[in-house]
């Protein structure tokens, strides 16, 4: 079997609502409950599992989904119909903006703990020949 990425955990102030509240922008199913976690599964299988961050200080991560052409403006909508903040580039040198690396498009914005999350429509590299 080739290997591939099944699950990933993130700390959350509140796990509920962080799941909550990416589901809603990537516009897949609703969370799960798996045991203390809140899973939030992609298309392809692997999850982002969110759990109480505790006595723990979160450490911001980076998710980056990959989504068509027609997701990628049913999420940016969904981010500018409540006005996040939002970025062309992970250091947020670019509010406001969209990037155009590969001939795609890209987006970043943080989730409510700070994790930043990035919608593309063409992976870094390129398709496959």
């Amino acid at each position: 079997m080739p290997v591939q990425l099944n699950h990933t955990i993130a700390h959350a102030t509140d796990p509920e609502a962080s799941a909550a509240f990416l589901s809603e922008m990537l516009g897949v199913t609703a969370p799960t409950r798996f045991g203390p976690f809140h899973v939030v599964s992609a298309d392809n299988g692997a999850s982002i599992d969110f759990i109480a961050a505790g006595d723990y200080r979160i450490e911001p991560q980076h998710y980056a989904f990959l989504v068509s052409e027609d997701e990628f403006d049913e999420i940016f909508g969904r981010i500018r119909e409540r006005d996040l903040t939002y970025f062309a580039d992970p250091h947020g040198d670019q509010p406001g903006e969209i990037n155009t690396h590969e001939g795609g498009r890209g987006v970043y914005w943080p989730d409510p703990d700070g994790h930043l999350l990035e919608i593309l429509t063409v992976p870094y590299g390129g398709w496959p020949a």
